[in-house]
């Protein structure tokens, strides 16, 4: 079993709750599917909620390029979101601009580590809303 997998398993047995990969993680799972492939996937994602709202953060630990699951969802934003332990359909907005910057903001200053991998790359970490369909 993968450690992504392992981390699913986790999610779905405790409802929504996890113990890795940091002790603060708050996940939720994201089911999208491949822009070229068209291949559905399963992700876990680091959220933040704010507004009512859920987000979600194409940090890549700081890597220079954005992690694959950002293009994917920029191409097909359509997904199924699972939350604690709810599920619901909804389509995915990248938020832009000042909104963006503020909501990086509030998620590094709750969770500092983030901050960490904004020193580390150059580009500006995406950011995108869950809407529930």
């Amino acid at each position: 079993m993968s450690f992504t997998d392992s981390i699913i398993e986790e999610f779905r047995e405790n409802g929504g709750h996890v113990t890795r990969p940091y002790p603060d993680s708050t996940l939720v799972l994201v089911t999208l599917h491949g822009a070229k492939s068209g291949r559905e996937m399963t992700l876990p994602l680091e959220y933040m909620e704010d507004g009512g709202n859920l987000y979600v953060f194409g940090t890549k630990g700081g890597a220079p390029t954005n992690p694959a699951w950002v293009y994917n969802l920029r191409a097909r934003p359509e997904v199924r979101v699972e939350y604690l332990s709810e599920q619901f359909a909804a389509v995915a907005h990248e938020v832009t601009g000042s909104e963006r910057d503020r909501l990086w903001h509030e998620l590094v200053s709750r969770k500092p580590r983030f901050g960490e991998y904004e020193l580390k790359t150059s580009r500006v970490i995406p950011v995108f809303r869950l809407d529930r369909a």
